[in-house]
């Protein structure tokens, strides 16, 4: 009879990732290594790659989120449920570790086929799978239409992430307010209907 092995320990958990936060706010992407945060933690690193395969999966999970996503509230509407979307991006991508991995990690995702494939499968199916879930809300409120006609979760994945790492990464410009003034406009751009042709 097979056996299901013994349960991860949460406080192992929790010590990982705050020794991958610590070691990143305090070296940078560059200066940390699964000895460094083993070491940190007083762990063996072992205990580690039973977690994470790899340093960039540690990473993500620690200043982004990790494999599995808690359910998302239902705000009532679209824009709201895009708005609160849009602040937990922002809230990810603001902390001193976020700041100082998101840039490297991409780096690293980007020449690495295998790497970046897993990651996907690792992280982006989940977040895709949210969107799918907050999307399907809208259609039930009728504020989106039925597929095929919706928005897939692919472009709306796009449409909150992208002008997030924008406006921190690429502008520099402060996050006050960005979420109040992203989520209704991408509610608009995705519930815009053609009108009737003119004279």
């Amino acid at each position: 009879m097979a056996t299901t092995g013994r349960p991860r320990d949460a406080r192992v958990d929790a010590a990982i990732l705050d020794a991958t936060r610590a070691i990143l706010a305090r070296d940078g992407y560059a200066g940390l290594t699964m000895d460094a945060v083993a070491e940190q933690a007083g762990i063996g690193k072992a205990a580690i790659y039973r977690r994470h395969a790899t340093k960039q999966e540690m990473v993500f999970a620690a200043v982004i989120h990790e494999a599995e996503l808690p359910v998302r509230p239902d705000t009532g509407s679209l824009a709201g449920d895009l708005t609160a979307l849009v602040q937990e991006i922002v809230d990810h991508l603001t902390g001193p570790a976020a700041s100082a991995a998101v840039l490297g990690l991409l780096a690293d995702l980007g020449p690495d086929s295998a790497l970046g494939a897993r990651f996907r499968e690792r992280f982006v199916t989940r977040e895709l799978a949210d969107i799918e879930a907050l999307l399907d809300r809208a259609v039930e409120r009728g504020e989106l239409p039925p597929p095929p006609s919706r928005p897939d979760a692919t472009t709306v994945h796009a449409l909150v992430t992208g002008p997030v790492f924008a406006f921190l990464y690429l502008q520099r410009t402060p996050p006050d307010g960005l979420p109040e003034r992203l989520g209704p406009l991408i509610a608009g751009a995705l519930t815009v209907t053609e009108g009737p042709p003119g004279p």
